[in-house]
């Protein structure tokens, strides 16, 4: 019987490279092209580099760096996005020194658990955002971190970016720790997954080889640059084909600027943002035509928002799958697939990785097209989570298969699709039910912008499916018009008994809904509205 498995294609070769040998190359070859743009709001703050001017600040920030840590010593990075939080990366990995990215949302007490669990000895703040100052939050903690010893801004005049004299580098090996990134948080505490320079470059660099966009122009991105979309395949990724790299924060008025002023051929993003873009007033008024090609991933894509986006961007939507625990993308699809293959699958493996769908329970592989947990086997997994051997073990098993613990299938080609999170899973009566299935019909419906669905306690039934939704602007909610909806394509013990409206979703900084957080949502009325029909008697 034919198994759900795809043996590593080596028809491309890894190279054994650091973060800081990319930058190296790219100046060498390229050194009077534009490298990195800060895409602000005033467009008289946009400082732009050339990759000769970035690889010398970054050997700047390197010897800065050195009279302060020593190789392998961890040094923290708590901002929003700024062309700067690049430039310490860089400076950090030709100095051998792993970047701890921390997700600038982060209160005090996320910022107390982060810097003490990754033995941080220094860290660099950015300016205040949305009323919260990152030196008043780390004043509240600081007592409480003894390892810590340096701090350091992004601004203008830091200490990291003064002239100085220039330091003898380390020899970086590529198979050390370059950057800890740590999970986003959409199943519970975070946990620091540890990253090579290896594994963050050769993913980059075949997740750029996969989109065909080699000398295409820039990129413009507002990934969060303590996410992997920003800081890998953002920062490294464009850097792979000589592209200049808009750093920005999403706003989507401010992204269709720049979009327009910039011309930036590849646009990184997730669902939400998309949706907020194209719902947004100035998007008919802005020429977004230099867009090429648009890649969202970090949760599954419904495929009628694929459709969508292509119509209404003119641009080809290339889907992907991925993990921060795998280095960034395991699957990506191609520019050129059909668009039957767009809307039902992620696309392919990478080169060089070995995926397999297994049953959860007994470790199987199951045949093409029944659903099963991704295992994950290459270069790209994650060398464990700093300081948890349990949850290590729990996760990188002793073949080196890492358990995604994200459910999908595949099919004969190889072909994968996401169709949610084990976790996720609904039992309701002994029936396993799978959210996605239900979220890619019910966004079809045009009332609906975004659902998430879950299940509910329920005493008869043990789970009931409950449909959270976000309105499409203008709409009314008409639970009896979804439920019939959603019973034209789905039986009928997976149709929503529940129904709520939210105006907003709870999504981590990178797009995706927390769903772990809507029971606590729901059991708030100011929060969400409970619009259920009554049961008929």
């Amino acid at each position: 019987m034919p198994l759900s498995y795809v043996e590593a294609d080596r028809s491309v070769e890894l190279r054994d490279i650091t973060v800081g040998g990319v930058l190296r190359e790219a100046a060498a070859e390229v050194p009077d092209a534009p490298a990195l743009l800060n895409g602000a709001a005033d467009p008289a703050e946009r400082r732009r580099w050339t990759y000769a001017e970035l690889l010398a600040a970054a050997e700047n920030v390197a010897a800065r760096l050195l009279e302060h840590l020593e190789p392998g010593e961890r040094l923290a990075i708590w901002s929003v996005n700024l062309a700067e939080w690049e430039l310490v990366q860089f400076g950090a990995a030709l100095a051998g020194i792993p970047v701890v990215a921390i997700n600038p949302a982060y209160t005090a007490a996320e910022l107390e658990y982060v810097l003490g669990q990754s033995g941080s000895v220094a860290i660099v703040l950015g300016p205040p955002h949305r009323g919260t100052d990152p030196a008043v939050e780390l004043a509240k903690v600081r007592d409480r971190l003894p390892a810590l010893r340096a701090t350091f801004t992004l601004d203008a005049g830091s200490d990291l970016f003064a002239s100085g004299p220039p330091a003898t580098l380390p020899d970086v090996d590529p198979s050390s720790l370059a950057m800890m990134q740590y999970t986003s948080g959409t199943t519970g505490r975070p946990k620091g997954a540890m990253l090579s320079h290896r594994s963050l470059c050769n993913n980059s660099r075949l997740f750029n080889r996969r989109l065909g966009l080699d000398g295409a122009g820039s990129w413009v991105n507002a990934m969060p640059m303590f996410h992997i979309g920003g800081s890998s395949f953002g920062a490294i990724g464009s850097m792979w084909s000589r592209a200049a790299h808009i750093i920005t924060t999403f706003d989507p008025a401010l992204m269709l600027e720049l979009i327009e002023t910039e011309r930036p051929a590849f646009l990184p993003s997730v669902p939400t943002m998309l949706l907020a873009m194209s719902e947004h007033p100035d998007f008919a008024k802005r020429d977004h035509s230099s867009i090429q090609v648009i890649m969202a991933g970090s949760t599954t894509i419904p495929a009628e928002l694929i459709r969508r986006v292509e119509k209404e961007w003119g641009a080809n939507f290339v889907p992907c799958y991925g993990q921060t625990e795998c280095s960034g993308v395991i699957v990506q699809g191609m520019p050129t697939d059909s668009p039957e293959d767009k809307s039902a699958w992620a696309g392919r493996p990478l080169e060089q990785v070995e995926v397999r769908v297994v049953e959860p329970a007994t470790g199987q592989v199951v045949p093409h097209g029944e659903v099963g947990e991704f295992h994950v086997r290459g270069y790209t997994t994650m060398d464990g989570y700093f300081g948890m051997p349990a949850e290590t073990a729990a996760t990188l098993d002793a073949d080196g298969w890492l358990h995604t613990g994200d459910l999908g299938v595949m099919d004969p080609r190889g072909y994968c699709q996401v169709t949610g999170r084990l976790k996720d899973m609904i039992i309701r009566g002994g029936e396993n039910i799978y959210p996605r299935e239900i979220e890619d019909r019910l966004v079809e419906h045009p009332a609906i912008s975004e659902v998430a669905v879950i299940g509910v306690p329920d005493e008869r039934m043990g789970e009931e499916v409950a449909a959270v939704v976000r309105l499409a602007p203008g709409a009314e909610p008409d639970p009896e018009a979804w439920r019939a909806f959603a019973r034209e394509a789905l039986a009928g013990p997976k149709v929503p008994r529940r129904w709520f409206v939210v105006d907003a979703m709870p999504t981590t900084p990178s797009g995706k809904i927390q769903k772990f957080r809507l029971p606590d949502l729901l059991s708030d009325p100011a929060a969400a509205r409970d619009v259920t029909p009554p049961r008929p008697a």
